[in-house]
């Protein structure tokens, strides 16, 4: 028996629109994830980009668990000495850009490289409940109905 391994004339991309208002945070992630690696398919090739394109929709309605939404802090470093910065994700997710806490939560679970830099180009995340890619009739994902779990009531 051989093994399979895909070529990119074999590759079928498709779109995807996940609706992440009321799920929690870190089981969205991991969906996205998969989708993004193409690992839901028969025939992934971990070294091919398979995954789908993914849009995510309501990403300021994301779900944490527990206190992490007061507790979990982000940090990064300015460059220069002492320049060790943070904010907590209440912040993150009441400011400008809500949509990075997901998408540092997805870029987390994703294997470092060049090739997981190039999956994360086929991520496409918005605050609000609209997006732009309609001509590409991405069909609906329900998370909330996969797995009881993947809810949480505020």
């Amino acid at each position: 028996m051989k093994t399979y391994s895909a070529r990119p004339a074999d590759i079928e991309k498709k779109w995807v629109v996940i609706d992440a208002e009321g799920v929690v945070l870190g089981r969205l992630a991991s969906i996205i994830a998969m989708r993004l690696r193409g690992k839901h398919k028969a025939t992934f090739t971990p070294h091919m980009d398979m995954g789908d394109n993914v849009i995510v929709v309501n990403a300021d309605k994301v779900q944490l668990t527990g206190n992490k939404r007061r507790d979990k802090t982000y940090y990064w470093h300015t460059g220069y000495p002492g320049g060790i910065k943070s904010r907590t994700a209440t912040q993150i997710l009441e400011g400008r850009f809500p949509e990075r806490v997901l998408m540092k939560a997805v870029e987390r679970m994703m294997p470092g490289g060049p090739l997981t830099r190039k999956q994360m180009t086929n991520l496409r995340i918005y605050a609000g409940a609209t997006h732009p890619h309609e001509a590409q009739t991405p069909e609906v994902v329900d998370v909330r109905a996969m797995n009881p779990k993947n809810t949480r009531s505020a």
